[in-house]
């Protein structure tokens, strides 16, 4: 777990431009009341290991808005981001932590420190009020003088091998499914280097009426990809995919992407809001399981691609929006246009607003077999079907209201 240096001298810092507050201010007699924002955290631990404030509910009648986000590193750990923003009283009064964890890390671990560091956080509000003639600090010393960094043998390197089964059944029907993968990559600030492969099998039986059916669909890829940083806003990369599918038609399917990326916000802002421009110009060869409607057994292709990334995490809630676009120059209406949306809002006291969907215009299913598809085939979905559109789309609202207050942990009967 990585700890957060100097802690002593980090911590009277803050305790010094407090005590300078506390002599030009009123003290602060009532206790502070904390929101906490963030799916990453277990907040009844945070709440029973720091009683001495009061929690709430709703952000608009906190004091301090903890807002806790994470992103992956690129060893599979996890970067946390503590945004303390000061409401109230504390209006004005702004920080941010960062602590990262080890993909050895325990879920104790990982909020023992976070604990650590919201406790580091509040210090600077605390201090500010009636409660800091309570307020103590301490300092573990190390036993011995920290260590340099150790070489890495592996230089960065991290692989990941793993296999997955299911299967469930009753008496007239039964279902399998095994799956694998095997990855390895490379991350540091200048690189970003992944290879990956994954293969799947899915078997479906029914007995009905004195027969037997069986469904079998089968998937393989191999990807590897290597991305270049050039600036805080700019990227560069290629990747490479082959596929087979039976559900898609696809024999052996071949692509190259070579692209380019901006980021209209500095990479270093990544955790709280990204948006992101890709363009990408691809030759791509797909060789075909059966015949397709267009009386081809294979296709040597060039396509053309966009995409616009916004990620948002605000104290007043969360966008995360993708709109691609794609064509082939052989014929530009050949063409795929997608849009993906989520929208978690805060709207006013208690009152929150929940958008999720996605939309599809679909006019390139170049892979689409001659022969069609059995009844059994689309019944359980083992073989695309035609279509010049797809979506889904979800909505959803929730109110609450009574005590401000949500203090107290029980945890009696919760999974009754």
């Amino acid at each position: 777990m990585n700890r957060i240096n100097n802690l002593v001298h980090f911590t009277l810092i803050a305790l010094i431009l407090a005590g300078s507050g506390l002599a030009n201010s009123k003290v602060i007699k009532d206790i502070p009341k904390v929101y906490l924002d963030g799916w990453f955290c277990d907040s009844d631990y945070i709440r029973t290991e720091i009683p001495y404030v009061d929690y709430v509910w709703e952000r608009r009648e906190s004091d301090i808005h903890i807002l806790i986000t994470q992103q992956r590193t690129g060893g599979d750990g996890r970067e946390f981001t503590l945004t303390f923003v000061g409401q109230n009283y504390f209006t004005g009064i702004n920080d941010t932590l960062v602590f990262i964890s080890y993909k050895t890390d325990t879920e104790d671990n990982i909020r023992k420190e976070m604990v650590r560091v919201v406790k580091l956080g509040l210090v600077q509000y605390i201090s500010k009020t009636s409660m800091a003639k309570n307020l103590s600090i301490s300092y573990i010393q190390p036993k011995e003088e920290i260590p340099q960094k150790a070489k890495d043998k592996w230089n960065n390197w991290i692989f990941s091998i793993g296999f997955h089964s299911f299967m469930n059944g009753q008496e007239s029907t039964n279902s399998t499914s095994l799956w694998g993968f095997l990855n390895t990559k490379r991350v540091t600030e200048e690189w970003k280097i992944e290879l990956s492969t994954h293969g799947s099998y899915k078997e479906d039986n029914f007995d009905f009426d004195g027969s037997t059916y069986r469904s079998i669909s089968r998937s393989r890829s191999f990807n590897a990809s290597i991305v270049k940083s050039l600036t805080n806003h700019w990227s560069v990369g290629i990747k490479s995919y082959i596929y087979s599918s039976t559900y898609s038609n696809i024999d052996i399917g071949l692509t190259v992407f070579p692209g380019i990326e901006y980021n209209f916000f500095p990479y270093s802002e990544s955790t709280r809001r990204q948006l992101r421009l890709i363009h990408s110009i691809a030759p791509k060869y797909l060789g075909y399981s059966e015949e397709t409607i267009y009386l081809k057994f294979n296709d040597k292709l060039l396509e053309e691609s966009f995409s616009i990334n916004l990620e948002l995490i605000q104290t007043w809630g969360s966008i995360d929006a993708n709109l691609s676009a794609s064509h082939y120059f052989h014929d530009i209406k050949k063409n795929n246009v997608q849009l993906y949306g989520s929208l978690s809002l805060k709207v006013i006291k208690g009152l929150s607003l929940d958008l999720y969907g996605r939309v599809s215009m679909i006019h390139d299913q170049l892979s689409l077999p001659r022969s069609g598809s059995t009844l059994e085939e689309v019944l359980l979905r083992r073989k695309q079907l035609a279509t010049q559109y797809n979506y889904w789309f979800s909505i959803g609202l929730s109110y609450s209201f009574g005590s401000i207050y949500s203090t107290v942990v029980n945890p009696r009967f919760s999974n009754w």
